[in-house]
């Protein structure tokens, strides 16, 4: 089996990750910036800074064959200078390639986003042979650390993950599953716009995939479930988790753009109420397989999420 290095180990995707890989057998190191007693004990557990310094990366690479990299300000947000993202998502994925080429890593996997190709919202179907277009200092610094990996001359795989759901998730995701649990009507029902998600499960599915086949090095792949729904079909999905009719009023969605703009809140109705579908087809191709439907997976998370 092979010895890895998880970056971002205590995060959403990192904490699932480290526990499959220990599960299949692999050495696994999880680099956190708290340790903490979260893993079996097979696990090595090490601190690393916030990278928001330069960090050892080459103390933290001895012994080690391949990398998963995880660590970064995850999400677009207010109040977040461009200068962080930068050196936390461009500038320590650099340092961290330069110092895998110098030691030998035999193979680097970013865990890049859908947003170092496009905004929150595209009118255009999103696949790895667009030009990309990333819209905010998140999403140029997932792209700036993509190009960084490519021009350090070493053995990589870059996935590119639209929103991820499941158990424990947050942002606005996490905002519209309580949204969706309110016992009153919601004006989404003309909500047509279609949106790709991932399934946290079809996530690890995906870095499986990619660390087991020697032809991924080298490629960039969009990791999507592969039937975007419609905002309507999301909460219906949701709803349906916690035993109840959709619940949805006809309201023309232009209404609701016109009142989340008067309260500030453009950016978070586009990340909702805009269409964004990504094409996993040329993973599909590689022989990826979601295990998780999209319907089923978010009434598994409602259900999940229910107060106990």
């Amino acid at each position: 089996m092979t010895r890895i290095l998880v970056t971002g180990a205590s995060g959403f995707i990192g904490r699932a990750l480290v526990a499959e890989l220990a599960s299949a057998g692999h050495s696994v190191r999880a680099a956190m910036r708290q340790p903490a007693d979260v893993f079996v004990r097979s696990v090595e557990v090490v601190a690393v800074s916030d990278l928001t310094r330069p960090v050892e990366w080459r103390a933290l690479l001895k012994g080690i064959e391949t990398v998963i990299h995880l660590a970064g300000i995850a999400h677009a947000g207010p109040g977040i200078a461009e200068a962080a993202y930068d050196r936390v998502n461009r500038l320590a994925t650099a340092e961290l390639a330069s110092a895998a080429k110098a030691i030998g890593i035999r193979h680097l996997v970013f865990i890049s986003s859908i947003r170092a190709q496009s905004g929150p919202s595209s009118a255009e179907i999103l696949r790895e042979t667009d030009p990309p277009h990333p819209t905010d200092a998140y999403g140029r610094s997932k792209l700036g650390a993509e190009d960084a990996l490519r021009a350090a001359d070493l053995p990589f795989t870059i996935l590119r993950p639209v929103l991820i759901y499941g158990p424990g998730v947050k942002g606005n995701l996490a905002r519209l599953i309580e949204l969706a649990r309110q016992p009153w009507p919601l004006p989404l029902g003309l909500c047509r716009n279609r949106r790709s998600m991932l399934a946290r499960q079809n996530l690890l599915g995906a870095i499986h995939l990619v660390l087991e086949q020697p032809a991924a090095k080298g490629e960039t792949y969009v990791v999507a479930d592969p039937d975007p729904l419609t905002l309507a079909e999301i909460v219906a999905a949701l709803r349906a988790g916690a035993g109840r009719r959709p619940g949805l009023l006809p309201v023309p969605p232009a209404f609701i753009a016109l009142a989340a703009k008067a309260v500030g809140r453009t950016e978070d109705w586009q990340r909702i109420g805009g269409s964004q579908v990504a094409d996993p087809g040329k993973l599909l191709r590689a022989g990826w397989q979601p295990s998780v439907d999209t319907r089923t997976g978010l009434a598994e998370l409602m259900r999940a999420a229910a107060p106990h």
